[in-house]
């Protein structure tokens, strides 16, 4: 006779103990999200690793990091017509304005934020086909950058992890 016992069939929630952030945009819009994703993850106790990648390695480059711009033209999250939106002077307005509103809710500016997820142990990559394309090298880039890897090391670098492209 079979056993009609119940048995608890709830299993436990699976978690999540690795998380891999591709930033491919270099606007305040395309970084901001994956520093954040990262910095949460690592409060949580789940390993991070940043893989910037095309227009993302402003977000990691000397001459760039500090100078991030809201994109204003095309983008639908502004409600902005996109003639305003390419105007001189409106992207630095704009971009001044979130600053000053992300600085409000104690969100650092992103070479400070870079350098806290980096203190915390996540790792910071940079794409070797990207940067080879715009003609970089290790001494264009961050300190916090602890390597230049090919997709295929990314991905090794990512195994057992949840992949997040921003």
């Amino acid at each position: 006779m079979p056993d009609t016992a119940t048995h608890d069939t709830q299993a436990t929630p699976a978690t999540i103990e690795k998380v891999s952030i591709i930033v491919s945009k270099g606007s305040l819009e395309g970084i901001y999200p994956a520093l954040i994703m990262a910095n949460g993850a690592r409060a949580e106790g789940i390993e991070a690793d940043l893989f910037f990648t095309f227009f993302g390695l402003d977000a990691i480059t000397k001459k760039q990091y500090d100078h991030i711009k809201l994109a204003t033209v095309g983008n639908p999250g502004l409600h902005l017509p996109t003639l305003l939106g390419g105007l001189p002077g409106v992207p630095d307005l704009i971009t001044r304005y979130m600053e000053r509103k992300m600085e409000k809710l104690d969100i650092p500016p992103i070479p400070e934020f870079i350098e806290m997820i980096s203190d915390t142990g996540a790792g910071i990559y940079a794409c070797k086909a990207s940067v080879d394309l715009f003609d970089l090298d290790k001494d264009d880039l961050i300190d916090q950058v602890q390597g230049i890897i090919t997709v295929g090391e990314f991905y090794e670098h990512a195994a057992g992890a949840q992949i997040i492209y921003t």
